[in-house]
């Protein structure tokens, strides 16, 4: 586990990178982002950097979309696969790396993504989790036919529609992580006998009910995935304004962040900090990982050509919601130094383009980190939880009266 001076590491895999013209590098090949090998490689280089976990991005909608709707555009990478179903295809070729796959929980059921995720800790022996998402986008809800939302812009997001929209879909996410965690719960860890000589192999009277009743769900279970693992795989959210920070705070074991500095992470971590305590878990351990996306290269004159000859492919300098650090591993190592100092527990780091940026981060920033003291020199744990430094959580329903027999 890290000392209290080293920072937690992850890297946000989508594609062929985060830039839009990535897939057209010498190095990218595109004829694979469908392979489930080239994921394997892709967490494999990851765990070989000693990342705490890999997040696989997803969405409803294709990659060309913005807020604003679907780009008539020809010249980006469109196509992905699910990413809890490739994160489980990938899982179990891997060791110690956690893999948490993105969820989009406005258009989908509690239930499904419990048992799935519950299935990925089991096929990863407890390095799973899932990174709820909410939408937005009428395109998206479209797909399904079942809500409707308004069109919106950026420069709608401050005004009250917006906001209420905003508030609508993380109270909903909120409840659908308890919902989650009630249903890994509704299992109690030796509820499954296995008795071949009395012929029992659950035992009923430790499988629960949940009776979940709320605005949006109304969920009786149990599950019919025993308790995974982990006991529970690990929740997290990325947040971008003060509605996704309580979400965060309050039922997450991990929030992304997205600080345009050291001083602007400081702030952001007290608002989580808040409102953890407001929601009763000030107690609770809550990893705040700062986003940043890079392009790295031997020297920052290299590294500025790079991002250079992207945009110009892309016809549009690159753009981000995170911070973009273009420089050395040095220099991004400096960086994290700075954003650690400012309070976030870990970095999440979106490479630029596939697979430089990430051997860069594997080779040359890794090591730079372990050189510092910044980072660990192996894995402490085997499960996701342990390397996190996060506790296995009690059963809520272990020696509960309301039983599924009943």
């Amino acid at each position: 586990m890290p000392t209290s001076d080293q920072v937690h590491l992850a890297i946000a895999l989508d594609g062929a990178g985060w830039h839009p013209a990535a897939w057209r590098e010498q190095n990218a090949e595109p004829d694979r982002l469908l392979s489930p090998r080239y994921w394997g490689e892709l967490v494999a280089e990851a765990e070989r950097g000693l990342a705490d976990f890999v997040t696989i991005e997803d969405s409803f909608g294709l990659r060309s979309a913005t807020l604003e709707g679907l780009q008539p555009r020809t010249d980006l990478v469109s196509g992905r696969l699910d990413s809890v179903l490739i994160a489980a295809r990938v899982a179990p070729a891997s060791t110690h790396i956690g893999i948490i796959p993105t969820a989009v929980v406005t258009h989908t059921e509690p239930f499904h993504l419990s048992k799935a995720i519950a299935t990925l800790d089991y096929v990863s022996k407890g390095r799973g989790g899932v990174r709820l998402q909410v939408s937005a986008q009428p395109h998206e809800a479209a797909l399904l036919g079942r809500r409707e939302f308004p069109r919106l812009d950026r420069a709608d997001l401050a005004g009250p529609t917006a906001q209420a929209l905003i508030a609508d879909l993380f109270e909903e996410a909120g409840d659908y992580a308890e919902v989650l965690r009630r249903l890994w719960d509704s299992w109690e860890d030796d509820a499954e006998i296995r008795d071949k000589a009395t012929g029992r192999f659950v035992d009923r009277d430790k499988l629960h009910y949940i009776g979940f009743e709320g605005r949006f769900f109304s969920v009786r279970g149990p599950s019919i995935t025993p308790r995974p693992p982990q006991g529970q795989p690990i929740i997290a959210a990325l947040g971008h304004q003060q509605i996704p920070f309580e979400l965060i705070a309050a039922s997450t074991d991990l929030g992304f962040i997205t600080p345009t500095d050291p001083a602007d992470a400081t702030s952001i971590v007290g608002k989580i900090r808040d409102a953890q305590l407001g929601a009763g878990r000030g107690d609770d351990t809550v990893h705040v990982f700062a986003d940043l996306v890079v392009f790295l290269a031997g020297s920052d004159s290299e590294a500025a050509s790079r991002k250079s000859r992207l945009d110009e492919r892309a016809g549009a300098e690159y753009t981000s919601d995170a911070q973009i650090f273009v420089g050395t591993a040095a220099g991004l190592a400096d960086r994290i130094e700075e954003l650690e100092a400012a309070g976030v527990t870990g970095i999440r780091l979106r490479p630029g383009a596939i697979p430089d940026d990430l051997r860069a981060i594997t080779s040359a920033l890794v090591p730079e980190l372990q050189r510092r003291g910044l980072f660990r020199t192996g894995y402490a744990g085997t499960t996701l939880r342990e390397n996190l430094g996060l506790t296995r959580p009690a059963n809520r329903y272990a020696g509960a009266q309301e039983l599924i027999n009943r």
